[in-house]
């Protein structure tokens, strides 16, 4: 969360249950709201409250439990409370009571952030982020107050709390956010807070034998004085093979440590080696160094967490999702913040980065299914993509090229992928590119969003760039109408380039060179709306390109319900 408003994460982890997490709010007052019936915006398969803000999830007998942050009495940020929904398949969602309230010294301005670790016996405890009466930032400790209860309807905090206080020099408003936490050789639990030091960004490293009394090591896990305040961090190991997801707390040595940090409202990332006896962690290339930039997703996208699925041995991403329109239409329409679809998370076979994709249970809301096949797109058009609702659909897309000869040569000065991207939206011609799809588009193309890619020749090699262009996405002014880009580590001479998009009323999920590099982004149409919003497959360079394959799905709506009334906390 930026100033401690933008996050929870509620992460928990054995390799004999599953457990998830990530860090974001959503929030809304539904007593000012416009009818969820007549709400364009609101997304049909992506999570989200019924109103309010919003952040993180956990698996314990056989259910999976997202807490997020949440607002009971308005579409804006303040009285954060710990909201409780369950899932049986991470894709339909039951609303239940509250888990956390700020109704403790230790938390009375807020329950914000924190992770989940399962401890002695498969027991979940938490540990999170509150605001005390001095509005410093200290982290607690909550636990189940009946194991036997698969819904864990009931929390109860620590009597111990506050666990960890910013003392010998930490600066009380930048001391947050504690990760899931992993068990050493030593039997000794580990646990990373985020930190600004003298402006700097750090991942404080604590140790507990009992998980109750923690003490901080002299020194950080990690650091980097290119970055301020680290948001939400995440640790976790990725095995070098690629196949399948690790645990936590895994001393394997086939692996390498991800280490991820909210900052500039983007999660960054970096690939080390971690030592599990002497705590040492050694990155190849550190945050923003040399040219690096690392990221989840290249779009709108912040306060992430993973877990690990031990069931299917899988690491599973979640990200929340912000708006992109304004205060007074989240409150004018009740609600503020989503929650991306999960997605799996590997390391690329060269080991320079990772892989992400949905996961397959989302595949399960598809339906009617419309095939493309070796469709020749001249340069200049476009095809309907028909057949499907185009408000809320998942669309697969690979592109072979013929002419790659003729692409235009890459200026030496062109480093920024976004700046390029805004420079070379999808109305510029070059010779290769730009083409990829159109989603909300109205019939007469006056709104849309063009995910596309173009192709660059750079000496010897090609150089592939995805955009995600929402400067035409909407009529209505008033909107963050950005343009996002990354290059893409792809060799179109042997590999076909893919998109897969997920579009969603008001989001976009776009996956290129499956899954190399992630964009996501938030669009308001005007008229591209419901039945009123169209897909289409483009080329808008000067020479053709050729759709190998296209496969585009209706998804039918995820099912997330209250089964109580919500109680609303005292105001502090």
């Amino acid at each position: 969360m930026t100033d401690l408003k933008l996050k929870l994460t509620v992460t928990m982890e054995i390799s004999s249950v599953l457990a998830i997490g990530f860090c974001f709010l959503l929030l809304g007052n539904g007593a000012q709201s416009l009818s969820m019936e007549h709400q364009p915006y609101r997304t049909g398969f992506h999570f989200q409250p019924p109103k309010n803000w919003m952040n993180g999830p956990m698996y314990y007998k056989g259910v999976y439990h997202l807490f997020y942050q949440y607002n009971p009495y308005a579409a804006v940020w303040g009285n954060m409370t710990w909201a409780h929904s369950i899932s049986y398949d991470l894709v339909n969602w039951i609303h239940l009571e509250n888990a956390l309230s700020p109704d403790d010294p230790f938390d009375i301005n807020g329950c914000f952030s924190g992770s989940a670790t399962f401890v002695a016996g498969g027991k979940p405890v938490v540990l999170y982020t509150g605001v005390d009466t001095m509005k410093h930032q200290v982290q607690n400790l909550a636990e189940p107050k009946n194991l036997s209860d698969p819904l864990l309807m009931e929390w109860v905090k620590s009597s111990h709390n506050p666990l960890m206080t910013p003392v010998d020099g930490i600066e009380p408003e930048f001391f947050r956010d504690p990760t899931t936490a992993w068990q050493g050789p030593d039997g000794l639990w580990r646990v990373l807070v985020g930190n600004q030091m003298d402006g700097h960004g750090w991942a404080l490293l604590y140790r507990s034998r009992d998980f109750v009394t923690w003490t901080r090591s002299k020194e950080p896990l990690h650091s980097s004085t290119r970055t301020g305040m680290w948001e939400c961090p995440d640790f976790y190991p990725v095995s070098v093979d690629g196949k399948d997801g690790v645990d936590t707390s895994s001393l394997d040595k086939s692996t390498k440590h991800v280490l991820k940090a909210s900052f500039n409202d983007c999660d960054h990332y970096v690939l080390g080696n971690y030592n599990p006896v002497t705590d040492n962690y050694s990155v190849g290339t550190d945050f923003l160094a040399n040219g690096s930039d690392l990221r989840y997703d290249y779009g709108k996208f912040y306060a992430s967490k993973t877990f690990f699925d031990g069931g299917k041995k899988r690491r599973i991403l979640w990200g929340w999702i912000q708006e992109s329109d304004s205060t007074t239409n989240d409150i004018e329409k009740g609600w503020s913040g989503l929650q991306s679809v999960p997605r799996t998370i590997l390391l690329s076979k060269t080991g320079k980065q990772l892989i992400q994709w949905p996961v397959e249970e989302i595949e399960k809301l598809r339906t009617g299914n419309v095939s493309i096949e070796n469709k020749k797109l001249e340069g200049g058009s476009i095809l309907e993509v028909s057949g499907i609702t185009a408000s809320q659909a998942d669309v697969e897309v690979s592109f072979d090229l013929s002419n790659l000869k003729e692409a235009e040569l890459m200026d030496p000065s062109w480093i920024d992928p976004q700046l390029l991207c805004s420079q070379k939206t999808a109305s510029v011609r070059s010779n290769v590119g730009p083409f990829g799809i159109l989603a909300f588009a109205s019939k007469d193309l006056t709104e849309q969003t063009a995910i596309f890619f173009r192709v660059f020749r750079s000496n010897d090699k090609y150089v592939v760039l995805m955009c995600s262009d929402q400067s035409r996405s909407s009529l209505r002014e008033g909107l963050k109408k950005e343009t996002y880009g990354a290059f893409i580590d792809i060799n179109p001479l042997h590999e076909k380039i893919s998109l897969r998009s997920l579009i969603d009323h008001s989001i976009v999920e776009s996956f290129g060179g499956e899954g190399k590099t992630c964009i996501t982004a938030r669009v308001y149409p005007k008229l591209a709306i419901d039945n009123q919003a169209y897909l289409y497959a483009f080329n808008n360079g000067t020479f053709d390109v050729k759709i190998s394959t296209l496969n585009a799905w209706s998804m039918k709506k995820a099912q997330i319900v209250s089964s109580t009334k919500r109680r609303k906390p005292h105001l502090n």
